[in-house]
């Protein structure tokens, strides 16, 4: 087993370090790496994705590439015009509602992007849960207008019945997330009318084939996102994305740009804004360059363990 520690070029999520384990099984590589914030039981999810891939593999695909939306997160107008032209992607979803930034300053992100993508390219928002519900109807009215239109809204508020009320009143697709990857019952958010998009994440929903399970269960259309891991983690969402039966939004698998180093030279980065689907995760050859210290690997090896007594 393999515990990384990965520096981010920019914090996300609170954090400037990127860890996780690499399991290797019969089937090749996986990837466990749950945040900090996750409890065990919350973790056993993601492990059940990392031993999915490690062991059995995933489904067979329906497309061999997929199409990513670059990633902007809480950087200046300048840095943000850069990511987007420098990726290739004719869509972007944009950090908001971070508390180190204004929605003033969230809307000059969002304007710099609509100027890197031209008009014909999607911008989509997302707020991770920071907004009630007058505050989410305010600032999406804004924010809409700096991008000349938003093909939705992530997760502005935490729970369903606020997403159901910013749905009916904001005249913008809403995308769900959260109420989705960290939900008992995934699918409460199609039967409450709370979102017209489920963004998927596949270690926190416990695989490929539970995710896919989730997606044709809930009945929206779909959009796949990684948890920013290495690219051992990211194949297994782009298995995901590969056999959804239908994939109409670009998804958000692009998250490489995020870190500093990966484990692979067969590196998952998008070309011309698309990335191949994997039969397996690359081998993690690099990763004697992203080794953990003794003690963080310790700590990880001891998480394992705990989260492994919550395998259902």
């Amino acid at each position: 087993m393999n515990v990384y520690a990965i520096g981010m070029r920019t914090r996300f999520r609170e954090i400037t370090v990127r860890e996780g384990i690499l399991l290797h099984g019969e089937a090749g590589w996986g990837e466990f790496c749950p945040f900090a914030d996750y409890s065990d039981t919350e973790s056993a999810p993601w492990l059940a994705s990392a031993l999915e891939a490690s062991e059995r593999g995933w489904p067979s695909p329906v497309r061999d590439r997929v199409e990513i939306n670059a990633t902007v997160p809480i950087v200046d107008p300048e840095r943000a015009y850069e990511l987007v032209k420098d990726s290739g992607c004719r869509t972007a979803k944009v950090k908001v509602a971070d508390k180190r930034a204004t929605l003033a300053e969230d809307c000059a992100r969002v304007e710099a992007v609509r100027d890197a993508l031209g008009p014909s390219g999607a911008i989509r928002v997302d707020a991770n849960a920071a907004w009630d519900v007058e505050t989410a109807l305010r600032a999406i009215a804004d924010l809409d207008k700096a991008a000349g239109g938003l093909e939705y809204v992530e997760q502005p508020c935490v729970t369903i019945e606020e997403l159901a009320a910013v749905r009916r009143r904001a005249g913008v697709r809403i995308a769900a997330d959260e109420s989705i990857r960290r939900a008992e019952d995934p699918l409460k958010v199609a039967v409450a009318g709370a979102a017209d998009i489920a963004v998927l994440k596949v270690a926190p929903l416990g695989g490929v084939r539970r995710a896919l399970e989730v997606a044709e269960a809930c009945g929206l259309p779909c959009v796949v996102s990684s948890a920013v891991e290495t690219s051992v983690g990211l194949a297994a969402g782009l298995a995901l994305a590969g056999a959804l039966p239908e994939l109409d939004y670009a998804c958000g698998l692009g998250t490489l740009s995020l870190l500093n180093e990966d484990v692979s030279t067969s590196s998952l980065s998008p070309v011309d804004g698309y990335l191949p689907v994997p039969a397996r995760a690359p081998e993690p050859d690099l990763y004697g360059y992203v080794a953990a210290d003794a003690d963080t690997r310790a700590r990880w090896l001891d998480r394992l363990s705990r989260v492994r007594a919550h395998l259902r």
